[in-house]
């Protein structure tokens, strides 16, 4: 049986659905809401599940961050997808991506630890996966999932509850 839905890369045209599947995420402070333009602007990180029709299902995305390190961000389901395995086969592309340009760690700040633990991703205890060197060119990144990931003061306000997670590829 084929799936009821297919993951593609997000064309401009997807950026109305993806920021309507963001924007009820960001007014429970599950996901943070951007600007249009910053969608533009990343679209290229972006994989879209869609179904037969056309309909957008979902979104996610993957942020290189290093040499050997990625953030899966702003993934979301529509409601009526909800366990339709939308989440997951979107993880799996994107770790896919990762995998496909050399990328070794993928990290993820989420809610949502138990879905992220059964595809492979570890709670983080410390920064032990970054090491100094590495530390100090991240600070001079001005991306805010940059920020998230070396749990810098400036974005508590936005991130407070999160779990900071890893998955080695």
């Amino acid at each position: 049986m084929s799936p009821s839905f297919r993951i593609r890369p997000a064309r401009t045209s997807d950026v109305g659905a993806i920021r309507a599947l963001v924007a009820p995420l960001a007014d429970e402070r599950v996901l943070v809401a951007k600007e249009t333009v910053a969608y533009y602007e990343g679209l290229q990180e972006f994989r879209i599940a869609e179904d037969p029709d056309g309909t957008v299902l979902g979104c996610g995305a993957l942020h290189v961050m290093w040499e050997d390190l990625a953030e899966v961000r702003t993934l979301a389901t529509a409601e009526s997808a909800k366990g339709r395995g939308v989440g997951t086969a979107l993880v799996e592309r994107l770790l896919a991506d990762a995998a496909d340009l050399g990328v070794r760690r993928v990290f993820c700040l989420t809610f949502e630890v138990e879905f992220f633990r059964k595809r492979g991703f570890e709670v983080m205890k410390d920064q032990s996966p970054v090491d100094p060197e590495v530390y100090s060119q991240l600070l001079r990144s001005h991306d805010e999932g940059v920020a998230e990931f070396l749990d810098l003061a400036r974005v508590k306000p936005n991130t407070l509850g999160n779990t900071r997670m890893i998955r080695m590829l």
